[in-house]
């Protein structure tokens, strides 16, 4: 025969398992409903069953390489209820693979139907290069652009750890394995091969500007010093076109491509993953330590920033 106390403990251990399952119940059923809600908003028909309409994609916060959006747009690209594609730029940059896949992306679209980047708070760097993938750019007068440029950036705590009795060990196949080095100080033979391989990215993106708004290179890189520019500053150096939003952008289709501006603008978003709870805990520390930059993306990065040094 159980006592008072063990029926007790054994009711609460009952009342505890209820609980968590009921919670998981919740989650499960939370996570079933933003999976179909975003199906939905994917294979939608827009505004009825084989209607014409603009399309509408923003691109915002860091840029990287992203599976999901690249989907997205070849949907879009494919879609021939889409006549035009509007992309809403709003992001200080990211990696230079990121800004040059989806320069790749808008090129390919804009071969087969018109593609008009609207820039709204920032569109720098590397968003600033996908922007080059469009055939007409336009930004607000306040809007930051330009920041042409890449870099590399880390840390050196080698003093640091020599106070605090920490010795790395490093075993590399060659001086330039691990260059730049979070735990050694970088030799002057390394800062040169890191820079050579910077260069070269600028290079390509330098290339990319140019043809992009039929610039001479040697102006280019007179404006591609890393700097922001206004709207209006850009403007006037004709590193976009106008001065304006999605209203101004559906007006030029009209006029230059004879697209009805009577067509819906229909906003389609990338297909998100449930992230789990650690994945979601992991993106949200913005600056990483080992094999990271100090803005927490990994390779050339081509970012606008304040300094913090």
């Amino acid at each position: 025969m159980q006592h008072d106390g063990d029926l007790l403990t054994d009711r609460k251990r009952l009342k505890r398992s209820l609980v968590t399952w009921r919670v998981l119940a919740i989650l499960a059923l939370v996570a079933a409903a933003a999976i179909f809600i975003s199906r939905s908003d994917q294979s939608a028909s827009v505004g009825g069953v084989g209607r014409d309409y603009i399309a509408l994609v923003t691109v915002d916060g860091i840029m990287d390489d992203d599976r999901k959006r690249e989907e997205l747009l070849e949907f879009i690209r494919k879609d021939r209820r889409a006549k035009a594609l509007l992309v809403r730029f709003n992001s200080p940059g990211g990696t230079a693979v990121g800004g040059e896949e989806l320069f790749v992306q808008l090129k390919r679209i804009g071969q087969e139907k018109p593609v008009v980047g609207i820039m709204r708070t920032v569109c720098a760097s590397a968003c600033y290069m996908a922007a080059m993938g469009t055939e007409h750019i336009m930004a607000r007068a306040g809007t930051l652009t330009g920041s042409i440029g890449v870099m590399v950036q880390t840390a050196e705590v080698s003093e640091l750890a020599n106070k605090l009795g920490i010795h790395p060990i490093t075993i590399k196949s060659g001086e330039f394995k691990d260059a730049p080095s979070f735990t050694e100080p970088m030799t002057q033979d390394q800062r040169a091969v890191v820079k050579q391989v910077v260069m070269n990215a600028y290079a390509i993106f330098v290339g990319i500007v140019a043809e992009g708004r039929k610039l001479p290179e040697a102006r280019v890189r007179e404006l591609a010093d890393g700097r922001v520019y206004t709207g209006l500053q850009a403007m006037e150096l004709k590193l976009i076109d106008s001065i304006g939003g999605e209203e101004e952008a559906v007006a030029w289709l009209a006029k230059t491509h004879k697209i009805s501006p009577d067509l819906s603008i229909v906003e389609k978003k990338p297909e998100r993953e449930i992230d789990s709870l650690l994945q979601k805990l992991a993106s949200s520390a913005s600056v990483k330590i080992f094999g990271k930059s100090m803005v927490g993306l990994d390779g050339l990065v081509s970012i606008w920033h304040p300094s913090m040094h």
